[in-house]
C-alpha cells in the first residue's frame, strides 16, 4: 500500500510545485505589465484618448507564465553555470526574450489563421506600424527578466528556502556557520 502512495505523493508534490512556480511567474508578470499599462494609459489620457488595459495585462501575464514555465522544463538558457551569476542572469534573460518573442509571434497567426486571417495579415495586424513599439517592449521585457533571474540564480546559490527566509521570516544573514 505505500508503494501506491509514493507515486501520488510524489505527483501531488510536482504539481502543487508548478502550480506555486506558475503563479509566481504571472503575479511578476501581471504587475511588470500593469506598470507599463498604468504608463501608456496615462500618457494617452494626456491626448484625450482612454485606454484600460488590465485584462490584456493578465491575459498576457497567463500565458507568457505558461510559456516561461515550458522554458524551465527544457531547461532553455542553462548554460553559463558556475560561472558569476551576471552571466548566467544576461544570457537567460536574452534566451528568454528571443524564446516568448518567437512563442507570441506563433501565437499570433495562429489565432489570425483561426480568425481567417493569412499569415501576413496576421503579422501586419500585430506588429505592422509599430516597430518602435515591438522593439520598447521586448527591451522592457528583456529588463523585466533580468531581477526574475538573478533573484532565481541567487536564491538557488543560496540554498533552498534560504532566499525566502531572508526575505519574509527573518532577516539576519550569518557571516559565517558556526
Amino acid at each position: 500500500m505505500s508503494s501506491s502512495v509514493r507515486p501520488h505523493a510524489k505527483i501531488v508534490h510536482k504539481v502543487r510545485h508548478t502550480l506555486e512556480q506558475y503563479a509566481i511567474i504571472v503575479i511578476y508578470l501581471y504587475v511588470c505589465f500593469s506598470a507599463i499599462m498604468l504608463m501608456k494609459a496615462a500618457v494617452l489620457k494626456d491626448v484625450g484618448i482612454s485606454f484600460t488595459p488590465w485584462g490584456f495585462a493578465a491575459i498576457k501575464a497567463l500565458i507568457l507564465g505558461k510559456f516561461m514555465l515550458l522554458g524551465h522544463d527544457i531547461g532553455l538558457g542553462e548554460q553559463f553555470k558556475g560561472r558569476p551569476l551576471i552571466y548566467p542572469t544576461l544570457y537567460r534573460s536574452f534566451v528568454f526574450v528571443v524564446f516568448l518573442f518567437v512563442l507570441l509571434v506563433i501565437e499570433e497567426i495562429v489565432v489570425g489563421t483561426l480568425h481567417g486571417d493569412s499569415i501576413a495579415q496576421s503579422l501586419a495586424e500585430a506588429f505592422g506600424g509599430k516597430l518602435f513599439e515591438t522593439l520598447a517592449s521586448v527591451l522592457i521585457m528583456f529588463l523585466a527578466l533580468l531581477p526574475y533571474f538573478a533573484i532565481g540564480r541567487l536564491a538557488g546559490v543560496l540554498g533552498a528556502g534560504t532566499l525566502a527566509r531572508l526575505f519574509f521570516i527573518d532577516g539576519r544573514w550569518p557571516a559565517t556557520s558556526t
